[in-house]
């Protein structure tokens, strides 16, 4: 197995795929948060890659989360308890604020950064069965420090958040998907390929009509009528006259389904 704390790869519909190469615990360590931060500018910076999958090798865990025996090193290099977590605050808030769609995968073990990752892409897929999804920091006599309650309370409501926190409560896959944690839940051995298969989907919608819904429904729930329409309104005039918007309406007139993105792929 090769000694790089995550596996990158570029697809040729658009997809990138990011998995944590530490099977089978897929830990999330100062090595690999340094790397995650590099790949995730990458992903930014290239209008080829429009959507991507983030996962991890094996079948086992998706992630146990933190390296803990790394806790004080990090602390150490970081400069205090506050740089060292902002760290991890500012990779999550790349990953859901790019204006490129995300998906993440759910299986075995997915505890504190391994849900809280998760919780800033835009779609999180589940296994059917063998998945632990939590946040267990009461165990620990602590708190979730990614961003874990404040994303877990917006996604799933405040009352399933204290359920899941303040009880350390670990969900399966279909418990997760009751709740609204989940968008879809899939055999273990099918997961993986169904996150490409959407990540595929949602590369393949034109990337500025894309961008401009991800941007205008951010945080959609904690703003006002008024700034969600402001919003829409300039995600219309980013893709009004643009080639895609030309070929969508060519394609309905014509009764063909589109092909979006037709400059993105002469950039490559």
């Amino acid at each position: 197995m090769s000694s790089e704390p995550l596996l990158f790869h570029r697809r040729d519909d658009g997809v990138a795929v990011i998995s944590t190469n530490d099977d089978p615990l897929n830990r999330m360590t100062l090595e690999y948060v340094e790397r995650m931060e590099a790949v995730v500018e990458h992903i930014a910076d290239d209008d080829s890659i429009r959507a991507f999958v983030i996962t991890a090798e094996g079948t086992t865990n998706f992630s146990v989360g933190m390296n803990l025996k790394q806790l004080g090193q990090g602390l150490e290099q970081a400069g205090g308890v506050d740089p060292f977590f902002d760290q991890r605050l500012r990779l999550i808030a790349r990953i859901e604020q790019m204006g490129k769609p995300s998906v993440a995968t759910l299986f075995g073990y997915c505890l504190g950064g391994g849900l809280e990752l998760p919780l800033g892409c835009t779609f999180r897929l589940a296994a059917a069965e063998g998945a632990k999804i939590g946040l267990p920091e009461m165990d620990l006599g602590s708190t979730p420090a990614w961003g874990g309650s404040a994303r877990l309370a917006k996604t799933v409501g405040r009352q399933h958040a204290l359920d899941m926190i303040l009880r350390a409560k670990m969900l399966t896959g279909p418990e997760a998907l009751a709740i609204g944690l989940v968008q879809e839940v899939w055999p273990l051995a099918e997961l993986k390929d169904k996150a490409i298969e959407l990540a595929a989907e949602l590369a393949a919608q034109p990337r500025l009509a894309v961008k401009g819904m991800l941007d205008a429904l951010h945080d959609a729930e904690h703003k006002a009528l008024e700034e969600l329409l402001a919003a829409e309104r300039a995600a219309v005039h980013a893709t009004m006259g643009t080639p895609d918007a030309t070929e969508g309406m060519m394609a309905f007139l014509e009764k063909r389904k589109p092909k979006f993105n037709q400059t993105d792929e002469e950039k490559r």
